[in-house]
């Protein structure tokens, strides 16, 4: 089946949401397309002496509330709508949890996977000399996403402080400690989705510790997500997967051990005493949570029908098509949309900003504390909008976050 255009997507998410809160044809046609892009050609020196040129993308969708912030992806299947619908997605994300910050986001088609250590960090570096003029503390500050680490973070940021001439650990987030990163960084996206599936379970009247959980997806937000079901929820994970196909244990997986399988052999599959489920079985699996945490459009049409879980909680951008939202909505399956959903990383990049800008650094615990507020606000705002005006949570979430972005709009005179 072919994938929808992602921007589409989400153009035709803010639609429903301008219609709902009646938006001036002008506001909501200056919503519906990024403020301004930029397209770069990278040359590289390869390891065998080769120049490979690649191609980039920055995408600045709405500063209205502050500097554009978004990740940047090393993908082989990158397109430019795909960044646009991110850094759309990033608008709203950061709008819906009340941070003083825009949306963008950025990416290189590239294939990470069959890239040497030296070869990625030249082309980090070149991305930065390519769209260094876009970015920086009070205008653009990237943050990792699919395929971009810690590691590559801090080339990024190296790269923009030679630019500049002075250390500036601000212009990225998602660094590591060493380079002026945020304890709580690592497992945010994951520990917020947790507090969004603890309130909706008890708006739901559902038992956590007796419900189980899959998820599809074991990178980073995938395998803290296991982790912090059993931990903070006391919810057992009975099925994950990734790339390569899933694997399901009905009393339970042991995310460490899965972990440490799939980075022996570079897939869960296959682990000891499980047995082998597709990606497309693990989504339409009879448990109480479904987390898709990999990549765009995976529940559609096709498949909605089929899904049993009673909450999904999309850690990944994008999982859910409008067709399906609605199949979802009507099946009474309760959705926690992307932008709320895995919030809590930006959230946390925001805390690490900030921590860079005061050069004063705070306790795990405080961020914890922090990000709980946050996204426990963040929610109760959008529940009581679908509720208030009979909507699902999805367009809830665009109501709340687009009136904040056109508001801070209309008070700056832009429109």
């Amino acid at each position: 089946m072919k994938k929808e255009n992602p921007f589409a997507i989400a153009q035709a998410q803010l639609d429903r949401a301008a219609e709902k809160l009646s938006l001036s044809p002008g506001v909501h046609a200056a919503l519906r397309e990024p403020m301004r892009e930029l397209h770069v050609n990278i040359p590289v020196k390869m390891d065998d002496g080769k120049i490979k040129v690649f191609k980039g993308f920055r995408v600045q969708y709405n500063d209205a509330r502050g500097p554009n912030k978004g990740g940047i992806r090393f993908h082989p299947e990158e397109t430019i709508d795909t960044v646009r619908a991110l850094a759309a997605w990033m608008t709203w994300k950061c709008a819906v949890v009340d941070i003083p910050l825009g949306g963008g986001k950025g990416g290189v088609i590239c294939n990470p996977k069959e890239m040497s250590q030296g070869e990625l960090e030249r082309l980090s570096r070149a991305y930065i000399d390519a769209v260094g003029r876009m970015i920086g503390p009070e205008k653009d500050i990237p943050a990792p996403d699919v395929y971009t680490t810690p590691q590559i973070m801090a080339w990024m940021m190296d790269e923009y402080s030679k630019i500049k001439g002075c250390y500036t650990p601000g212009v990225i987030t998602g660094k590591p400690l060493a380079n002026g990163g945020s304890r709580g960084r690592g497992d945010a996206t994951a520990r917020g989705g947790m507090y969004c599936v603890r309130d909706a379970a008890a708006h739901l009247g559902i038992d956590l510790s007796k419900a189980t959980a899959a998820i599809q997806g074991y990178g980073n937000a995938g395998y803290f997500a296991a982790v912090l079901s059993k931990e903070l929820l006391g919810v057992k994970v009975v099925a994950v997967s990734d790339s390569h196909g899933g694997i399901y244990v009905p009393n339970g997986i042991d995310a460490e051990a899965v972990l440490h399988h799939k980075t022996n052999t570079g897939s869960v599959v296959g682990f000891p005493g499980s047995k082998a489920v597709s990606n497309e079985e693990l989504l339409e699996l009879d448990v109480d949570v479904l987390f898709p945490a990999a990549l765009e459009e995976v529940i559609t049409e096709e498949n909605a029908e089929r899904i049993k879980a009673k909450i999904v909680a999309e850690l990944a951008n994008g999982p859910t098509t409008p067709t399906a939202d609605d199949i979802l909505y009507k099946k009474g399956i309760f959705i926690i949309p992307d932008f709320l959903c895995n919030a809590g990383g930006v959230t946390v990049s925001y805390f690490e900003w900030v921590q860079n800008i005061c050069s004063y650094y705070w306790e795990e615990e405080e961020v914890h504390e922090r990000l709980n507020r946050k996204i426990t606000k963040a929610f109760a705002d959008v529940l009581s909008t679908s509720i208030d005006v009979h909507v699902d949570m999805r367009t809830a979430a665009y109501m709340v976050s687009v009136n904040r972005v056109a508001d801070a709009m209309k008070l700056r005179g832009w429109v």
